[in-house]
């Protein structure tokens, strides 16, 4: 058992919502390393804990209300860096970066950079299923955080927290060599919008078996959103996500 999986263990043992000596001491260390100080560090520990610690105590606490704050906070922030830095750009251009930056994809990644896996509260079925890897629980922990760091520290700790974690990727998604993943944007927009997942139909295939052509149709629903075409079904997929984002974040924006 590991260190982060013993600590899990026995905070559902406990039952207690509140951080132990032990905890406090791995709290103060990762605190540390991220660069802010909490004053209630019961809140710290309440930011990193997951539902499925309360669905196995039966105490309702858990991180899903930090989350929702923080979320809010992360989008405030971000929308904040984006219309500051680019005055040339229009709401439609920075809305796009925006929800690039605050993906799950990016969240999840920042989450591992500063070590929340190994600090997660998860229940003994979710921890033997590799919660700390799975990339949803890592972003929502990271929303957690920044709400409990806004409740605890207030909007400038925060803006500060957020600005440092969020302006390298800024910089990445608008650097020229950016390159999109417009099937996971598309299948994060459609969990979010309509609980479903888009699917992708092969209409055709043209041209010799060395020099191939296929078109691939992506469906939200019953409602086609767009034919993409390319040299493999993979391009041609991607192409046909970039129509549906394209067409579903204009909509979204009138």
């Amino acid at each position: 058992m590991s260190i982060a999986q013993e600590s899990s263990a026995d905070f559902i043992k406990s039952g207690s919502t509140d951080a132990s000596a032990h905890r406090k001491i791995k709290l103060a260390a990762f605190q540390k390393a991220a660069g802010f100080k909490f004053k209630n560090i019961n809140l710290l520990n309440l930011s990193l804990m997951h539902r499925s610690v309360s669905n196995e105590t039966g105490n309702k606490a858990n991180n899903e209300r930090l989350e929702f704050l923080g979320d809010s906070i992360l989008g405030a922030v971000c929308a904040t860096l984006l219309y500051q830095s680019f005055k040339e750009k229009s709401e439609g251009e920075l809305a796009k970066i925006k929800a690039v930056v605050v993906s799950e994809d990016i969240l999840s990644q920042i989450a591992l950079n500063l070590q929340i896996d190994k600090m997660l509260l998860l229940g003994k079925g979710e921890e033997m299923s590799g919660g700390r890897t799975k990339k949803a629980i890592l972003a929502d922990a990271m929303e957690a955080l920044i709400g409990a760091l806004y409740t605890d520290c207030g909007y400038k700790c925060a803006f500060d927290f957020v600005s440092r974690c969020i302006k390298p990727e800024i910089n990445k998604v608008t650097g020229a060599d950016y390159h999109k993943d417009y099937k996971s944007l598309l299948q994060e927009y459609c969990q979010r919008q309509f609980r479903c997942y888009p699917e992708y139909t092969m209409v055709k295939r043209t041209g010799p078996e060395h020099d191939r052509t296929f078109w691939m149709q992506v469906c939200i629903g019953d409602t086609d959103y767009g034919t993409g075409t390319g040299r493999n079904k993979k391009s041609a997929e991607q192409e046909a996500a970039k129509a549906a984002w394209d067409a579903l974040t204009k909509e979204e924006l009138t």
